[in-house]
C-alpha cells in the first residue's frame, strides 16, 4: 500500500493510481486517488509513520476525478495548490468543454466530485512550494503542473506520462486534451528539471533511479518518431 522510494517519499498506491507523501518543509500529499481512497491514503500515512492531520500542504498535479476524488474526506485543512488552468473545474466556476473529448468526460465525471470547502491556491509555472518548483506541464488537462524537489530528488508528473511494463509512454490522445501539447511538455520539463533520481507519475510504477534521464530519452524518442 505504501512503498518509500527514497528517503522521504514515499508511494501511495490506490490500485489504478498512485498518491504520494513527501516529508519536505512540511509534510506534503501529492494528488489524492479517486472518492473511494480516502480510506487507503489514511492508512499508508499511518504506515510511513504519521497521521492525516500531520499533512499541511497539498499538491494536486491536475484535476481528474482520479486525482482529487478523496480530498473532501481525508479530513484535513491544509491548503490545496493546483495549476492554475485547472482551478475552475475544482472549484466550479467553469465548466470542462463539451468540445473536447476529455473534457466531456470530465464533465461527466465532475457530477461525482465533492468542492472544497476552502481556498485552492492557483500555481503557476515557476512558482516554488516549500522546495518544490511548479512546471506547467498542459496538454492531458489544461492546468496539468509537475512538482520537482532537488532536494528530495523527485519529480511528481502526474498524467504527463504513465509506466507500463517497465516502458515510460505518453499521455495518450484518448485521455488528454491534446497531445501535441503533451509532447511539447515532455520536452520541456525534460529540458528544465534538475537531475532528479525519482519519477512518479500517476499510473504505473515509479522510477527510483535515471527518473530525469528516462524523461529524457522520451522526449528523444518522441523527436525520432515525429522526424521526416
Amino acid at each position: 500500500m505504501v512503498t518509500e522510494l527514497r528517503e522521504g517519499v514515499w508511494r501511495i498506491d490506490c490500485g489504478s493510481v498512485n498518491a504520494y507523501l513527501a516529508d519536505d518543509d512540511v509534510l506534503t500529499l501529492v494528488d489524492a486517488g479517486w472518492p473511494n481512497d480516502a480510506g487507503t491514503i489514511r492508512r499508508a500515512v499511518e504506515e510511513a509513520g504519521f497521521i492525516v492531520g500531520d499533512i499541511e500542504r497539498i499538491l494536486v498535479t491536475h484535476y481528474d476525478l482520479d486525482h482529487v476524488g478523496a480530498l473532501s474526506k481525508l479530513g484535513t485543512d491544509a491548503p490545496i495548490y493546483m495549476g492554475a488552468g485547472d482551478v475552475g473545474f475544482y472549484v466550479g466556476d467553469e465548466k470542462p468543454p463539451f468540445g473536447n473529448r476529455k473534457g466531456a468526460l470530465q464533465r461527466v465525471a465532475g457530477t461525482l466530485v465533492a468542492r472544497p470547502g476552502r481556498q485552492v491556491k492557483s500555481v503557476a509555472d515557476g512558482d516554488t512550494i516549500g522546495s518544490f518548483t511548479a512546471f506547467h506541464t498542459p496538454g492531458h488537462t489544461p492546468g496539468h503542473t509537475a512538482y520537482v524537489s532537488e532536494e528530495l530528488s523527485v519529480a511528481f508528473v502526474g498524467d504527463l506520462v504513465m509506466e507500463r511494463s517497465g516502458k515510460l509512454r505518453a499521455s495518450p490522445w484518448h485521455i488528454s486534451y491534446d497531445t501535441d501539447r503533451v509532447h511539447d511538455s515532455i520536452h520541456y520539463l525534460a529540458d528544465q528539471e534538475p537531475a532528479v533520481e525519482v519519477l512518479a507519475m500517476g499510473h504505473g510504477t515509479p522510477f527510483v533511479r535515471n527518473g530525469a534521464v528516462r524523461l529524457a530519452e522520451l522526449g528523444e524518442e518522441l523527436e525520432a518518431a515525429t522526424a521526416p
